[in-house]
């Protein structure tokens, strides 16, 4: 089976690994029950797809999808996180009993909000060791909310065309990292700790907003890009790095964060081009700083 699986990888990585990948995985499968082996076999031919496609963990685009993975949870995180406190916050502060809500509320924005739910949990999941589940969840949740914003139409699009988009695309991202890279613990601790900051105070400010222990609310969607953009910065400062790779690893992980903003606040593309402006603009900086420790 393994020797016709084998010709899916490139021709000059087939050449000189392919008599070991096919050796390693006849002594590793010679036991093996059917469901096992066919298993082994799905594996070997993501592989091939990775070494094809340039994703596996050797390759740039492996590593850089590594690094921007634990990011792209993390806002998805937040994303979702913000748009539940917001939704429960006008519960809590409606004088109809939280019953006669929930009865009058669409079903598919009550389906749509225990999705949002699902991906906060399995962000917090993966970004707590536990990648493989963690990741699965939320991907889950973010497959869900773009099928029932399809379908459901009007009804959810008030959230904007470019949420189920958004998602997508982090799936996209999170699929992307080599499996070998998943769930490395110093960048999964980054992420959570930019979800945290990125999320608790936007909550706080605009809860006191709207109960009108503040004046002011926070409620653009600008923090948490700011956050996302000061991580990167930081991560490239401690890799001595130019910050091109890190802003871009932002880049990727940031379509949840901006599709947010556009949908409750802007209702246009104004945030796709901040978050463009602000990640250039911190990646110049980034290179600044670097060539002044240099010279220094």
């Amino acid at each position: 089976m393994s020797d016709p699986l084998v010709r899916l990888y490139p021709a000059a990585y087939r050449a000189a690994h392919g008599q070991e990948i096919i050796d390693v995985h006849r002594e590793m499968t010679a036991d093996m029950p059917r469901p096992a082996r066919l298993r082994a076999d799905a594996d070997l031919v993501a592989h091939a797809l990775r070494v094809r496609l340039g994703l596996d963990s050797a390759s740039p685009a492996g590593r850089f999808f590594a690094l921007a993975a634990p990011f792209a949870l993390a806002a998805c995180a937040v994303g979702s996180g913000l748009r539940l406190t917001r939704w429960y916050t006008g519960l809590a502060l409606s004088p109809a009993p939280v019953r006669v809500q929930l009865h009058a509320t669409d079903g598919a924005w009550i389906l749509y909000m225990l999705l949002s739910l699902l991906v906060c949990v399995g962000a917090v999941v993966a970004l707590t060791g536990r990648w493989a589940p963690g990741a699965g969840l939320a991907g889950c949740g973010l497959l869900g909310t773009a099928v029932v914003q399809w379908a459901a139409g009007a009804r959810v699009y008030e959230e904007g065309a470019l949420t189920p988009v958004a998602a997508l695309l982090t799936v996209a991202v999170v699929l992307a990292c080599p499996p070998d890279r998943r769930g490395d613990r110093r960048l999964s601790a980054a992420a959570g700790a930019m979800a945290a900051v990125g999320w608790f105070p936007v909550v706080v400010v605009n809860a006191g907003a709207y109960t009108g222990a503040f004046g002011v609310t926070t409620d653009y969607g600008a923090w948490p890009m700011l956050v996302l953009a000061f991580t990167g910065a930081v991560l490239a400062l401690r890799a001595r790095s130019s910050g091109l790779r890190e802003m871009g690893a932002m880049a990727v992980s940031a379509p949840p964060l901006v599709a947010y903003s556009c949908a409750t606040v802007w209702g246009d593309l104004r945030p796709v081009l901040g978050t463009l402006l602000l990640l250039s603009v911190m990646a110049a900086l980034t290179a600044f700083l670097q060539t002044v420790r240099r010279r220094s």
